[in-house]
């Protein structure tokens, strides 16, 4: 089994979905990821907060053995972002962002955490994921996620970050964006032609797409009856998925795919309430259930015509 090093953001969050509000829950890339990760293998987490942070947060993380000493508290307040969600929870409309003391953050790597086993670099700027790159020494197996703000305004720093990863996550719009085309299976081969071997397309409720050296595995989004927050679900698949390889020890097709399923259910109980506030109390139990209701909705017998 390997250790995960995960760099990302840890934030205080306000939503609003149809379904209800909750002001100042925890939030954050690497939060979300590190939730998720943290029941398949150990994981070490570097990130900044404020002065204002309620530490007090992250202690279900460090009863599930999350290494937070790569935490720093920084002088000022933290990263906090507000936004609400359309009826669907296919849109989301970006209240406020308060960049706080990540602004000027540059992310920095402990000497005994370096040349990890695996690393995750959450949607930070893409210049702040090749400074890690640089620091963090020789990976086994790296893993990115973007978003579609740093496409846009540093495009440049994005396609160098992609082009030092093994397996990219990313959803299908920016996906498009990146790439310029409609198609998604154009689009994965583009973005594989830049280095990543292993391209995940997450697509919401509709599930997500895996393109691993010209195969395609399709996996189903699971019908809930009820969605609170979608807020850190795609951070919550990536922390599933990466767990997973990082508990197999392997970066194959099929061990891709398993560990598409195991994202897909985390992200699944992650949209059940707000923040990571459902990871907190989930037990391996209810997980190994939730994957036996995928494997149910990808099943069917022999078919004659």
């Amino acid at each position: 089994m390997g250790t995960i090093l995960v760099v990302g953001t840890v934030a205080i969050d306000s939503i609003e979905t149809p379904f209800g509000k909750e002001d100042e829950v925890l939030g954050g890339s690497a939060t979300h990821f590190a939730a998720a990760a943290s029941f398949l293998a150990p994981v070490r987490l570097v990130g900044i907060v404020g002065e204002d942070f309620p530490l007090d947060d992250l202690k279900f993380l460090k009863a599930r053995k999350v290494d937070l000493s790569g935490l720093k508290v920084g002088r000022g307040k933290s990263f906090r972002w507000a936004g609400r969600y359309s009826y669907d929870m296919n849109r989301r409309d970006t209240l406020r962002t308060e960049l706080g003391v990540i602004e000027n953050y540059s992310p920095e790597i402990p000497a005994e955490w370096k040349n990890p086993d695996h690393l995750f670099l959450g949607n930070i700027d893409p210049k702040f994921q090749m400074k890690v790159l640089e620091e963090a020494g020789r990976p086994k197996k790296i893993y990115i996620d973007t978003m579609n703000l740093w496409i846009e305004t540093q495009r440049k720093w994005v396609e160098e970050v992609l082009a030092k990863a093994h397996l990219v996550v990313i959803n299908e719009e920016e996906a498009r964006q990146l790439t310029k085309e409609t198609s998604l299976v154009k689009a994965a081969k583009q973005i594989g032609s830049w280095g990543p071997v292993a391209i995940v397309i997450k697509r919401g409720e509709y599930g997500a797409l895996l393109f691993y050296k010209g195969e395609i595995f399709s996996a189903p989004g699971l019908p809930l009856e009820e969605v609170k927050d979608p807020t850190g679900a795609g951070d919550t698949f990536a922390g599933g998925l990466v767990g997973y390889l990082a508990m197999s020890d392997q970066f194959d097709f099929e061990h891709l795919k398993k560990g598409v399923i195991i994202g897909s259910a985390m992200a699944s109980f992650n949209v059940e309430d707000f923040g990571p506030n459902r990871l907190k109390d989930l037990e391996i139990g209810e997980i190994q259930g939730r994957i036996a209701e995928f494997q149910k909705l990808g099943s069917f017998g022999k078919i004659e015509i």
